[in-house]
């Protein structure tokens, strides 16, 4: 474990200096993101942007007022986004173990004030390990959402880093992340190398295996919101790990009691009242769940909970409790377990 984090840090630290040094696209943001972030992204430091590498967009909605969390931030590219859409009533937690983006993220704080016009910096940065987010302070049920890109897949001890998240949110908290996937296991072999593990590649997570670690650490039911398949782009790395897919995909979780591991029908109903700002016509809660506005949907047990049980509540009007169950929700695809109830496109088996 202490010889993959000394080597992400290394090559974090000292062999890139730019997006430019990557030698893969597998560290590279290619979803547009919504309106709100395109309209912060040109406040943001050069430098910041330059050092930049992310696979995703991973900021949802609502966060005004909020406390954010990102465990590996960098040089803060997104927490720095996040603290402008949190307000100055929100904050901002960026962690990162490598020395030169903490101070690179450090030193923009004051500049980036400016830019948004605060009073006062929203932002803090701790430098330390997102495998152990209590030794810096960060407490049990602190943080309203937990925002990640392209780190977890970088980790050697991931199951520790679910863990310490699902610590820090607060009841009805979430978390909304981007990573690498991988549609099989990475022998440790490969997974062990510090050019593979750097360029996101050889620590990226077997979808089952992250399906078992995210059950195991209390999330019974997570979401994709995108999925889109990786192309290396690199002959000598190709050649290396060419046997396997990659995937850059989103994930949605909620920390709720009473989730259950497959969609259950309790006969509630939700449906959106078009007011999340940027999305006055429809709300995508995943990538099989799009709630147009004033348009009723049935709803399984778990989407109710994740709608009327979390600061999306403001927006959704959810009728209808588990007093009578209906037996498992209906009207799922024909992949692995259908006719239980579980979806073929379930993220952890469990969604309608």
């Amino acid at each position: 474990m202490d010889k993959v984090i000394e080597q992400v840090r290394e090559y974090y630290g000292k062999r890139l200096r730019s997006k430019a040094d990557l030698k893969t696209g597998a560290c590279c943001a290619s979803d547009r993101p919504p309106a709100e972030i395109r309209g912060i992204l040109p406040l943001i430091a050069d430098e910041i942007h330059e050092r930049f590498y992310g696979c995703g967009s991973p900021l949802p909605p609502l966060l005004q007022g909020m406390t954010v969390l990102d465990p590996g931030c960098g040089t803060g590219r997104d927490v720095y986004i996040a603290s402008k859409l949190a307000g100055e009533s929100g904050c901002a937690i960026g962690v990162d173990m490598t020395a030169e983006q903490i101070e690179t993220a450090m030193k923009h704080q004051e500049g980036q004030r400016e830019r948004f016009g605060f009073k006062a910096s929203n932002v803090k940065f701790l430098q330390g390990y997102i495998e152990d987010l209590k030794s810096l302070g960060i407490e049990d049920g602190s943080v309203d959402v937990v925002i990640s890109n392209c780190v977890i897949n970088l980790s050697p001890a991931k199951e520790l880093v679910f863990a310490e998240i699902y610590r820090v949110l607060k009841p009805g908290g979430e978390l909304f992340f981007s990573d690498v996937f991988a549609d099989r296991r990475i022998p440790e072999a490969l997974a062990s190398d510090p050019v593979l593990r750097g360029e996101c590649l050889s620590g990226a997570m077997y979808t089952e295996d992250f399906r078992r670690l995210m059950a195991k650490a209390g999330w019974a039911d997570f979401r994709y919101t995108s999925i889109r398949p990786l192309d290396i782009g690199n002959e000598e790395i190709e050649e290396k790990l060419g046997f396997a897919a990659f995937s850059s995909r989103t994930v949605r979780a909620f920390k709720l009691d009473g989730l259950e591991d497959i969609c259950e029908d309790y006969g509630q109903v939700a449906w959106y009242d078009g007011s999340i700002e940027g999305q006055p016509h429809f709300f995508d809660l995943d990538d099989h769940h799009r709630f147009f506005t004033n348009k009723p949907m049935l709803v399984c047990g778990n989407t109710a909970s994740m709608l009327s049980n979390t600061r999306y509540s403001r927006a959704f009007t959810v009728m209808g409790d588990r007093s009578v169950h209906y037996g498992a929700f209906g009207g799922c695809g024909d992949g692995a377990g259908a006719g239980d109830g579980v979806c073929e496109a379930a993220g952890a088996g469990s969604c309608c």
